[in-house]
């Protein structure tokens, strides 16, 4: 009761004189790594499961874990090392408060892969902002603009926006840079509107404008 009458009248201002608490803990790439999970549907209306992980200073996508059926400890942890395979690992891991995290399998991977976990406040979208925000985008700009059939279907498309997300797609909090510039990559030269051309994405749902 008591949450339900803050979460309608309480609205705390936001201060914003200085960097958050997951910003101080992630201030280089791959020192902090942010998880979630997301249900999406297919053409044939069953459910799927997709992890995501990201980093939080680069705001690149890791990958992604996809699962037909109901998860649980041992498909989490499957899912997780499907979603980072052949990458190195970060010092530190944030999670929300779903119970999925609290499993002895999932514990025990983390202890195992030597990753810190970081939990956030429960309850409080606010205190998990990069992650949520990242799984609005890719269901306001992708999934919600495409079908698919299978696992394997969701798993390439998904593939396919990972790469124009973490390549193409500029962000506003990265001062317009993409965040592979903000990794490491090399910044594309300018496109002029005099020597220009249209490169296409995720199978042309995406257009984006490129030197010639």
């Amino acid at each position: 009761m008591v949450r339900r009458v803050l979460a309608a009248h309480y609205r705390p201002e936001r201060r914003g004189n200085g960097p958050s608490w997951l910003t101080l803990l992630g201030h280089t790439k791959d020192s902090l790594w942010s998880l979630d999970l997301f249900r999406t549907e297919s053409i044939l209306l069953r459910s799927h499961w997709v992890l995501v992980v990201m980093d939080q200073f680069t705001r690149r996508i890791i990958g992604f874990g996809v699962q037909a059926v109901a998860v649980d400890g041992p498909a989490l942890c499957r899912m997780f090392n499907r979603a980072i395979s052949g990458r190195s690992l970060p010092t530190r891991l944030s999670t929300d408060h779903d119970p999925l995290f609290q499993f002895h399998r999932w514990q025990a991977n983390l202890r195992i892969l030597d990753v810190e976990t970081v939990q956030t406040v429960p309850q409080v979208p606010w205190s998990h902002p990069f992650i949520e925000r990242l799984i609005a985008t890719i269901r306001r700009e992708y999934l919600d603009r495409l079908f698919f059939w299978t696992v394997d279907d969701l798993e390439r498309k998904l593939e396919l926006f990972k790469h124009y997300y973490n390549a193409a797609r500029v962000h506003q909090g990265l001062s317009g840079d993409t965040p592979g510039e903000k990794a490491g990559a090399p910044t594309p030269q300018a496109a002029g509107l005099e020597n220009y051309r249209w490169q296409s994405h995720c199978h042309g749902l995406f257009e984006l404008p490129i030197a010639a």
